[in-house]
């Protein structure tokens, strides 16, 4: 998701601790995005995950949620983000239904925290939804592959950011793995991206984006999106297909460290540049799951 903050204790998605935002500046963003690498991909409308090929591959399925009660695995953002974006996460944009988890972005003018650990009022022209994983994923010794994977069907409109992410506290220390992020107006691709550093809210990683083109508007149906995050290797999947594989200096430096599964629908923000927010409406990202794998 760009630049995050350390908000909660490493050990899981617990209470926020106080800390600095630093987000990305517009022309530093611009410029990455400029120089990011374009990889084709053929998406398949309705993709479903083969789990018996994946166990006899070798992988053992760790977490799984399928979106059929409650939100019980997961903690609820309350207040405002970074990144300049605009919208206030609560949780009356996140409903369970029908199997799906969904995140509803909406116009609404409300008044809430300015982050979850800052409860100085702000007021916010939008209102969405982000939960945080409370299982912590790790590609370490015990477990040198993790597979982190969700069936999403994306939101269509003009400035809304959905994201499919890792992080871990404090930012950038334990890493961050971006799996998917997406613009609304920008149906058929989307950005993965790696974050490190060796001090709080210094990131040491340059041109860790790369673009998925994919031969489908990804907002018809759902397709499954995944990560495999190894010692040396991040591999990006689509629909089951490898597409990606970054190989990055800093990406062993996130090896032994953990990090906590992330879904939010953002609104504006330093994803985009020129937004006219008068075309800005809204939009539902809907997730049937998200599962995690582990091998040896």
């Amino acid at each position: 998701m760009l630049i995050v903050l350390s908000l909660f204790s490493a050990a899981g998605c617990h209470k926020p601790s106080v800390g600095k935002s630093l987000d990305i500046a517009t022309t530093e963003n611009k410029a990455a995005m400029a120089a990011a690498t374009t990889f084709s991909a053929k998406a398949e409308c309705d993709y479903n995950l083969d789990e018996t090929a994946l166990k006899a591959q070798g992988w053992t399925k760790t977490f799984e949620d399928d979106f059929t009660d409650n939100l019980t695995k997961w903690n609820v953002w309350n207040g405002g983000a970074f990144n300049n974006e605009w919208q206030l996460y609560r949780a009356e944009n996140l409903q369970v239904l029908n199997g799906n988890l969904a995140i509803t972005a909406a116009k609404q003018t409300v008044d809430g925290p300015t982050r979850p650990y800052d409860a100085t009022p702000k007021t916010f022209q939008y209102v969405s939804g982000r939960i945080e994983c409370k299982t912590n994923v790790s590609a370490s010794v015990k477990t040198p592959k993790v597979r982190m994977a969700a069936r999403i069907k994306l939101p269509a409109g003009y400035g809304l950011w959905p994201a499919f992410w890792s992080y871990g506290d404090p930012w950038p220390t334990q890493g961050e793995i971006d799996i998917l992020e997406a613009r609304g107006q920008e149906p058929t691709r989307y950005l993965t991206n790696y974050f490190y550093g060796n001090k709080p809210n210094t990131n040491l990683v340059r041109n860790g984006e790369g673009y998925i083109q994919a031969n489908a508007d990804l907002t018809q149906c759902y397709h499954v999106y995944e990560m495999v995050w190894e010692k040396n290797t991040l591999s990006t999947y689509l629909d089951g297909v490898l597409v990606e594989v970054k190989s990055g200096t800093y990406i062993p430096r996130m090896f032994g460290k953990t990090q906590r599964i992330t879904l939010n629908l953002a609104v504006g923000g330093n994803f985009f540049t020129g937004l006219d927010p008068a075309q800005v409406t809204g939009g539902t990202m809907l997730v049937d799951w998200v599962k995690v794998f582990t091998s040896k």
